[in-house]
């Protein structure tokens, strides 16, 4: 399968070298590169891409304000986040809009290679230092409650969540729990209809929120 990507950055110099290294893909189709939200809105529209790669800090339309109408309007296109900041509000901002991935630009080639073709799987990647920064965020979340899990979770929806929010794939998660495909598929249809979220990336959103993470898994 070959992967359609736009990339979004104000920057040329940032905006063709990223272009010219997904380019050296195999599997990656650049098939756009914008310079500002509206342009990257613009352009999934026409191509039907299947990942962005995405800045933030970018005039007329920021990359936040971008991921949330590309959301809204293709769902089957996912939102990598590539940028110089990892302040705790841009990383929720970008999440609750409904980024999947979130690296910042001091990332190697490979990690960006790596993280495009997570997304197109529906995998969420997040740079080390991101991560660390949810986590302790999430200390001042809301707690899990005594004896069980918050929305009335069962424990293996936890297990599913945790998985989730650590980046595993459906066949992952059924390989590690021992189960099949169509039992992750149920359990996450029933976590997903109890915690209000509608797809995977406000799962790792809700996930982080509310502390359910494994770092070891």
């Amino acid at each position: 399968m070959t992967i359609r990507v736009v990339v979004a950055d104000d920057q040329t110099a940032v905006r063709e070298g990223l272009a010219l290294l997904l380019g050296l893909l195999d599997d990656v189709d650049v098939v756009g590169s914008a310079a500002d939200g509206d342009e990257a809105v613009a352009l999934v529209a026409e191509h039907g891409a299947d990942v962005v790669l995405m800045d933030l800090r970018m005039p007329r339309c920021d990359g936040v304000t971008a991921t949330a109408r590309i959301r809204a309007d293709h769902p089957e296109t996912q939102i990598v986040v590539l940028t110089t900041y990892a302040e705790d509000a841009d990383i929720l901002a970008a999440l609750r809009a409904g980024a999947l991935g979130y690296l910042t630009k001091d990332a190697g080639r490979a990690q960006i290679a790596a993280a495009v073709r997570a997304a197109a799987n529906g995998q969420s990647v997040l740079d080390p230092q991101v991560q660390q920064r949810l986590l302790a965020a999430a200390t001042g979340a809301a707690p899990v409650t005594e004896g069980g899990l918050p929305d009335g979770l069962t424990a293996r929806e936890g297990d599913v969540l945790r998985l989730i929010a650590g980046g595993l794939s459906n066949r992952e998660i059924a390989a590690k729990l021992y189960v099949s495909e169509a039992t992750v598929k149920s359990h996450i249809n029933r976590l997903f209809a109890k915690t209000g979220v509608r797809d995977r990336a406000q799962a790792v959103q809700y996930a982080y929120r509310h502390g359910l993470t494994d770092t070891t898994s």
